[in-house]
């Protein structure tokens, strides 16, 4: 059984929790984790989900996260109450006089919502979007994804397992969608083989990763140089940026102009998926990546195990290899 997932956000940073609840743990359960990851006191936590956020009813202590409607892949905003409620209403100082103006907390939500996506939008037009590289393990593209939901590399070694049980759960209850057409293979052998940790993900893994975090992909892909942008139909308000290059992916990130270069810096890899600006960069890098060669021709690149030294053609013959030897680390030659 897949671990109960959810994406917290808080005023610092995101970050996702994999199988560190069940659908039986309790409302007091979750509100103690969330207060340990955000150094929230639990009375003071105020807890949004759902587009435009609204308020989650935590009340009921007792009551099983299956039971209060919380499902695996839930994204979840904290703030910390600083407001005095009034019958609902949260009040709300004008700092230009001394009259208190009432509104109600659905719409001081929406403003700060937009006030986050204002600082997004600022942000991109003051960046560089650089490349961080990703272990060519076979789970580069699970790996990259976990990272532009993050902001860093997994370093449990859980989440690249736990995405190929799902993407199998998720096949396996819509073979409607995933016929065998479209997968290849019958739903069986394709669930058994996204589940191999010497499997490679690809356009399918996307697309169902895409509408289970509620967020769309775009990919960069160097051979064809051009933009596929996984979950662009289902309206998502934020977008991740991957680069692939015939055989690896590697997830993109925002580095401010004003700390390119330093050690420390704040990345930004999440953005909203109304801004065209970044969308135009990267296709000025795939571009640039595609005139220069910076991409691996499936059908005419060699590669060379490096943990036994035999040479392979070409992508089928390297997963061939993977398959049956178990080793993973390939370079271009």
């Amino acid at each position: 059984m897949a671990g109960f997932a959810l994406k917290v956000k808080t005023k610092v940073g995101q970050q996702i929790i994999i199988n560190d609840l069940t659908s039986e743990n309790t409302i007091k359960d979750l509100k103690q984790l969330l207060s340990n990851i955000s150094n929230i006191p639990v009375h003071n936590l105020h807890v949004l989900s759902g587009f435009p956020p609204k308020t989650l009813d935590l009340s009921d202590d007792n009551l099983t996260l299956n039971a209060s409607g919380i499902i695996s892949g839930e994204t979840l905003i904290l703030e910390e109450k600083s407001n005095r409620k009034v019958d609902g209403n949260v009040e709300v100082k004008c700092n230009s006089s001394s009259s208190t103006t009432t509104k109600t907390a659905d719409t001081i939500r929406g403003r700060q919502f937009n006030n986050v996506h204002q600082v997004a939008q600022q942000q991109v037009s003051r960046g560089i979007l650089m490349k961080h590289v990703v272990p060519p393990d076979n789970s580069c593209l699970f790996t990259s994804i976990y990272y532009v939901l993050n902001g860093k590399e997994d370093d449990t070694g859980t989440v690249a397992p736990w995405m190929r049980q799902l993407i199998a759960q998720t096949i396996e209850k819509d073979p409607d969608t995933f016929s065998d057409a479209i997968l290849g293979k019958s739903t069986q052998e394709y669930c058994k083989w996204i589940q191999d940790d010497t499997s490679w993900g690809g356009a399918i893994e996307l697309s169902i990763l895409a509408n289970y975090y509620g967020v769309e992909i775009a990919v960069a892909d160097t051979i064809n140089a051009i933009i596929n942008r996984f979950g662009e139909d289902q309206n998502f308000s934020h977008r991740v940026f991957l680069l692939f290059d015939g055989i690896h992916y590697d997830p993109l990130y925002l580095e401010p102009l004003e700390a390119v270069g330093s050690t420390t810096t704040t990345i930004q890899t999440i953005f909203p998926s109304d801004d065209s600006s970044l969308l135009n960069e990267a296709e000025t890098l795939v571009k640039e990546a595609n005139s220069s060669r910076q991409f691996t021709d499936l059908n005419r690149f060699t590669l060379k195990c490096y943990q036994c030294d035999v040479l392979l053609n070409g992508q089928i013959q390297a997963q061939q290899h993977a398959q049956t030897t178990g080793h993973t680390k390939f370079g271009e030659i």
